[in-house]
């Protein structure tokens, strides 16, 4: 067997998958990562008053990733697939071959999308996904099962997918409940085969690589991602004057009544001198334009990942969110760049009456693990619960 396998389904994964690729060929030889740990440590992150604007080339990622494809599982909605056409640029222009899956392309895409990539797949040494929660990923599982896997972060999702496969439990995405409907019923085969194939054994080794605080599962390697192509490829960004404040589809997913979030980003708008709102690529256009017309927030659609948009600028001075990955990555992409970050909690009286009993605990637990550069803020009033800090 020989080459590697990637599967992507967002622009986050894709972008994770070049980091990735960074870090391997940043790495020490073999044997430096023992299992059930974190690998060594990656070089320390470098000082913006060191770092000159003109950066080296960071290291061509082919040979650490050699024969590695990108295969993109297109989604069907318009801006995934915009972000995901330019994310799909980018590595090729660091020299992968990236290729195009209509996936979800209509009747039969299915069946023809397992015989395109049947023989790929047979071949691949190394598989690399980036939603161990995903239909279609779980699928491809159970047909091939790799000898190498790597897990790469496709946000907070990742803390969640650790935590069961450590406790044993079938993959369940922490916003749904637990009940099992008709759907799941069907497919728990198929997640149950797909949880052991996502398990290591003497056969098979599991990385997780990751920017998020997760406690290894036994057996696991966790490889610390810390943007570290990102950083390399992009900035430093110009800072403007006022404050940014990152949108979340919490309430497309049915996790956050959508009055009590209007009101809320009302108010850390007004609280924090904010002018833009970047929305995130699953807000809906209603949403949206209510929040511009509430908050008169201009609003702005990114057309690549919020780390990369952040890292290109111009950003503002403050970038406030609601508890998601980016209290996580932003820190570490915008290391150096006296940009501030701070997290707005979710009050319980946000949370639709329909969403998961575990959803609290979850977003609780992802503010509180944020970088300790990170500010706190409270859901009551939407202002700073403790001293504002500064990153480098």
């Amino acid at each position: 067997m020989t080459g590697q396998l990637a599967f992507v389904e967002s622009p986050v994964q894709l972008l994770n998958v070049l980091e990735w690729a960074h870090a391997a060929a940043s790495a020490p030889e073999p044997g430096a990562a023992a299992p059930g740990g974190r690998s060594a440590a990656l070089p320390a992150l470098p000082s913006q008053r060191t770092r000159p604007r003109a950066q080296a080339p960071a290291p061509r990622p082919e040979a650490a990733a050699p024969g590695l494809t990108i295969v993109v599982l297109s989604p069907t909605d318009p801006m995934s697939r915009g972000q995901l056409r330019r994310m799909a640029q980018l590595a090729r222009d660091e020299g992968f071959h990236v290729r195009w899956q209509e996936a979800r392309g209509g009747r039969g895409a299915l069946v023809r999308t397992l015989r395109d990539l049947a023989p790929l797949l047979r071949t691949a040494d190394r598989v690399i996904v980036g939603d161990p929660f995903s239909r279609y990923v779980q699928l491809l599982l159970t047909l091939f099962g790799p000898r190498r896997l790597t897990v790469v972060d496709d946000g907070t999702a990742t803390m969640e997918f650790a935590a069961q496969l450590a406790r044993g439990e079938r993959l369940v995405r922490w916003h749904r409940k637990g009940s099992r409907g008709p759907r799941e019923l069907v497919l728990a085969p198929v997640t149950a085969l797909a949880r052991r194939r996502l398990a290591p054994t003497r056969r098979r080794t599991v990385e997780i690589f990751t920017s998020l605080p997760v406690d290894p599962p036994p057996g696991t390697t966790v490889t610390p991602h810390t943007f570290a192509w990102t950083r390399a490829r992009f900035g430093p960004p110009r800072l403007t004057r006022g404050a940014d404040l990152v949108g979340t589809s919490l309430v497309e997913t049915g996790v956050v009544d959508a009055g009590r979030y209007t009101q809320a980003v009302a108010d850390l708008a007004r609280a924090h001198g904010a002018t833009r709102y970047f929305a995130h690529r699953r807000e809906s256009t209603e949403k949206l334009h209510r929040i511009a017309v509430e908050t008169g927030l201009e609003i702005v659609r990114p057309d690549l990942p919020l780390e990369v948009i952040a890292r290109r600028g111009p950003i503002g001075r403050t970038v406030v969110s609601f508890p998601s990955t980016v209290v996580h990555t932003l820190p570490l992409a915008l290391h150096g760049t006296g940009v501030k970050v701070a997290v707005c909690e979710i009050a319980p009286e946000w949370l639709s009456e329909h969403v998961s009993p575990r959803a609290q605990g979850f977003l609780a637990g992802v503010a509180g693990t944020a970088a300790h550069e990170v500010d706190r803020l409270t859901a009551a009033r939407a202002t700073p619960a403790v001293e504002r800090l500064e990153f480098g």
